[in-house]
């Protein structure tokens, strides 16, 4: 079974206390692809510009990605530029390019559009949209990203998707946002109306909250030595998350409580260094390894 991700390709420059890179692969759907890849055969959605060489495309080949679906167009790749504060939690953005993702259009290959499990990366809400309008079944479970930007700008064509999706991930400042509530059990349950049946509200080196059904479960973050880089976290969760998901074929409460732990796996292992430089070269060993230290992490008896 497949894992659709639809969302951005991109370059990033980032500075944060540990350092500066000028220009490094990023976006959201090549983080959680990356990341999903090591669990599920992926097929990701995205556009480039004429600037994404082979080198870059260098990051899909080997795994279990399907890249029919990037299209490429005349002119530059999306950039972002962020700088991040002392400790990390927060950031500054210093530029955003749209270039060709301005125009973007997102079209589904024939071979996509019986895709079972879906995740919804961050871009424009009226694109995600589109991109369900597509889908020639009714998919098990769709998952969606949004950010602070849509909820602000785009909120009605924000709360038409939601009413289609079954699981919404988002940090905790955007769920006070959407909900207009402070306390994140009440956000929750407030954005649970709007349609999503699960909320996973990640909260950074708080590590992430699940909220589904009558079950919450806290999955804890990974106490790290070192923190280089935060960008693709949440992406990087995203991609485990959904890509255990979609390797069980089921969706209850063992099979997400055992998700959010992946996800966390993933996201602690892309912050410990620059872009995907750690992401790409990991090990299912590894990966097995450093869910076990969260089994460790969490475990005690009564």
């Amino acid at each position: 079974m497949s894992l659709l991700i639809v969302g951005t390709v991109a370059f990033d420059a980032v500075e944060t206390p540990h350092g500066k890179v000028d220009r490094m692969l990023g976006g959201a759907a090549t983080y959680a692809a990356v990341a999903a890849s090591y669990f599920t055969p992926v097929r990701i959605v995205s556009v480039v510009g004429d600037d994404f060489s082979p080198r870059e495309h260098a990051i899909f080949r080997g795994r279990p990605i399907d890249v029919s679906g990037i299209e490429r167009v005349n002119g530059r790749t999306f950039f972002w530029s962020g700088r991040y504060s002392q400790d990390m939690n927060d950031r500054v953005t210093v530029e955003t390019q749209l270039n060709v993702l301005a125009g973007f259009d997102p079209k589904l290959p024939d071979h996509f559009r019986d895709s079972r499990f879906v995740f919804l990366a961050n871009i424009q809400p009226s694109l995600q949209f589109r991109v369900l309008q597509q889908l020639n079944i009714k998919p098990k479970l769709v998952a969606l990203d949004t950010m602070n930007y849509w909820i602000e700008g785009a909120l009605p064509e924000l709360h038409a998707v939601l009413r289609r999706v079954d699981v919404l991930l988002i940090n905790d400042s955007e769920a006070r946002q959407l909900s207009g509530r402070y306390n994140l059990v009440d956000a929750a349950a407030r954005i649970r109306v709007m349609g999503p049946q699960a909320v996973v509200i990640k909260r950074g080196e708080h590590g992430a909250i699940l909220f589904a059904g009558k079950t919450t479960f806290s999955a804890p973050a990974m106490p790290l030595k070192l923190v280089r880089d935060p960008t693709g976290a949440g992406d990087s969760f995203a991609g485990g998350f959904m890509g255990s998901l979609t390797a069980s074929g089921r969706i209850n409460d063992a099979s997400l409580r055992r998700a959010m732990i992946y996800g966390s796996v993933m996201g602690s292992f892309a912050v410990e260094h620059f872009g995907l430089s750690r992401l790409r070269r990991l090990t299912k060993k590894q990966i097995g390894a450093r869910a076990r230290q969260f089994r460790h992490l969490t475990h005690f008896e009564l």
